[in-house]
């Protein structure tokens, strides 16, 4: 796909911020967005080891509000957000009748009846009208693209904690994995969730976009002592893959369904009805004739997105996200296999630039962060 011409893309606001910074910027999902600052490696290391500053403010937010909203929640997502307390948030998709994938997405249960949907940057108005089309049986619920309202930023790492906690009144150490409060952030009102898309620790704070500059610049002072990097969307994909963490466009879309693409426990199951459910029901007890699995290049070279890949000799699809990794030092990625060929040591092969790379299945995640 052809991205804009400059002229066209829309800008965070946070871009001048960015330039100022030195990052190399970048055409991502209609917005102009930093790539990198100082160099992708040195970004991905900082958030394995201390802790780097993202900007993700081209994430799209909508609302869905009123008497029939955890009902329309519970018709478009695959997850039970019956079993969200205010202040939770969790991972869900929106899916097909098929099955697929229409996003991936974060609910934020705000209220008994208000609910905030984080969806990716290149499927706001998609995303936005298939919500609006999928609750006209409902009579009491209203669909707000309110991404207009928010710029988001990501402060990942095991430093996140020390960094953020002097500039809030919010008690961070006391938050658990996916929830968030609404407090003052660097004399902001904003709000903070305990999540990410990197594999470590951290928060997404979300604040109004005038304040942005403000907020972003006193995170990154308050980070100086413990080596704080703004980092770009280079290192949030290697840390995101090292993570295992699917990326749409990628790894999920609408050809690939929820069970393929190993992630079934974004299913509430106990649930009478959701689209795509069964669809979904079926596959789950007729088993999946593919399914999405790591591996790792046995010979030298890196796969890259879209390279050939060829199990017993014959065509079968593409890598869907391949790097070489800055931590683990592997060339890693993720392909779909044949159910029978996707268990870890299997190999297979993956052409690149014309020529055949072993590869072996390897068990995900690629990396998982130390406990404690």
């Amino acid at each position: 796909m052809t991205e804009p011409a400059n002229a066209l893309l829309k800008k965070t606001p946070l871009d001048t911020a960015h330039r100022a910074l030195g990052a190399r910027m970048v055409p991502f999902g209609g917005w102009d967005m930093p790539v990198e600052y100082a160099g992708i490696t040195a970004e991905h290391l900082a958030v394995r080891t201390n802790a780097g500053l993202f900007d993700v403010s081209h994430m799209g937010e909508i609302e869905v509000a009123g008497t029939d909203a955890l009902q329309a929640i519970q018709h478009l997502c695959t997850n039970d957000a019956s079993r969200l307390a205010i202040g939770q948030a969790h991972y869900s998709a929106l899916t097909t009748p098929a099955g697929t994938f229409v996003d991936d997405i974060l609910v934020y249960r705000l209220a008994d009846a208000h609910f905030l949907l984080v969806v990716n940057a290149s499927n706001i108005a998609k995303d936005h009208a298939w919500i609006t089309a999928n609750v006209t049986h409902l009579s009491d619920v209203a669909v707000v693209n309110s991404s207009s309202r928010y710029a988001l930023m990501a402060l990942q790492g095991p430093a996140a904690l020390e960094i953020l906690r002097p500039l809030t009144g919010i008690d961070l150490a006391a938050m658990r994995y996916y929830r968030f409060e609404h407090g003052e952030v660097a004399g902001v009102m904003g709000t903070v969730s305990r999540t990410g898309y990197t594999g470590e620790d951290g928060f997404e704070i979300f604040v109004p976009p005038r304040a942005a500059a403000n907020v972003w610049n006193a995170v990154l002072d308050a980070g100086r002592s413990v080596e704080l990097k703004p980092a770009g969307l280079g290192a949030r994909d290697t840390l995101r893959l090292e993570a295992a963490m699917r990326l749409y466009g990628n790894d999920i879309d609408d050809t690939t369904t929820v069970l393929e693409a190993g992630l079934g426990w974004v299913v509430g199951w106990k649930k009478p009805a959701f689209i795509g459910h069964e669809a979904l029901r079926a596959q789950r007890e007729q088993g999946v004739n593919r399914t999405l699995a790591g591996f790792e290049l046995r010979d030298p070279g890196i796969a890259r997105h879209g390279y050939p890949v060829f199990v017993d000799g014959q065509s079968y699809g593409t890598v869907r996200s391949g790097t070489q990794t800055p931590s683990l030092k592997r060339s890693i990625g993720l392909a779909y296999l044949p159910l029978d060929r996707s268990q870890p040591d299997t190999e297979f092969e993956v052409e690149l630039r014309g020529r055949r790379a072993r590869a072996r299945v390897v068990s995900l995640p690629f990396y998982q962060r130390p406990k404690g």
